[in-house]
């Protein structure tokens, strides 16, 4: 059995409905930067028949050092989501780490999500439930699959139907995050499921004042989470990784974007 499809302004999450991609850059370095990057998406996503969200974050708090780049914060971050979702047309997506941040995040997003060390937090998931629009949880490495049930009853239990799990890997093994294909259909019982490819190849400060990674691993997950049924991919992307201000390990090439996404494609029309 899986729960019902969520509604993402013109198109559906779940059961039945074509692979979802949610993308962006990690944090917003600018306005330009992040219209960019959703345009050349947007279009990729437009050629391959897929359903495209962009996703970028206004503060990076959980942050391996002090000193990381956080981000432009609420009021400037949500200018930018604000423009790029007028200028594109595009569903927009970013998270919350704090109760009082979801209010003027749900009236600008089309999407709230709540990270994954947060996925517990009663108080921030009744209040991104409380925005009525659809809330993104994603599923914390210490929470086996099936107890994200109690996570979808709060946002339900607060008068919200439409609810996304995202996966972000399973648990931790020798510093690397170890990811179970098996989690996708067991969270799908109670919501569509995410995969998060990149921060699956997060190695958390595995470059000491940074979080370091395996980029080169993020289409082989990528692909085996469209076998195993999942209903959308998260990735985030960018133009000059190595450069990026947030995640430069892990953050996928754009130029690489479309050659991925062609062959998770056509797993999803054999699986599906």
């Amino acid at each position: 059995m899986c729960a019902a499809s969520v509604d993402i302004g013109p198109f559906k999450i779940g059961p039945g409905q074509p692979l979802a991609i949610i993308a962006g850059p990690c944090v917003i370095e600018s306005t330009e930067h992040c219209l960019d990057i959703a345009a050349v998406a947007a279009d990729i996503c437009r050629k391959l028949d897929l359903n495209y969200i962009f996703k970028a974050s206004f503060d990076k708090a959980n942050r391996t050092s002090f000193d990381s780049f956080r981000g432009p914060g609420l009021e400037d971050g949500l200018e930018t989501l604000a423009k790029v979702r007028k200028e594109t047309g595009l569903p927009v997506l970013t998270d919350v780490h704090l109760p009082d941040q979801a209010a003027p995040v749900g009236e600008v997003c089309d999407i709230v999500q709540v990270p994954a060390f947060l996925c517990r937090q009663t108080d921030l998931l009744v209040a991104a439930a409380e925005t009525g629009k659809p809330v993104n949880i994603k599923k914390g490495q210490f929470m086996a699959p099936d107890q994200m049930a109690q996570a979808v009853a709060k946002v339900r239990d607060a008068g919200n139907r439409q609810v996304l799990l995202t996966d972000r890997g399973t648990f931790f093994g020798y510093g690397s995050l170890v990811n179970d294909f098996t989690c996708i259909p067991t969270m799908q019982v109670h919501a569509p499921v995410v995969f998060d490819a990149t921060h699956s190849c997060q190695i958390p400060g595995g470059r000491g004042h940074q979080s370091g990674g395996t980029r080169q691993h993020v289409p082989l997950l990528a692909k085996a989470a469209v076998a195993a049924g999942a209903d959308a991919l998260f990735l985030e992307i960018h133009d000059r990784p190595d450069e990026a201000k947030s995640d430069p390990a892990t953050v996928y090439p754009i130029g690489q974007l479309e050659a991925l996404l062609r062959t998770c494609a056509r797993i999803a029309d054999i699986v599906r």
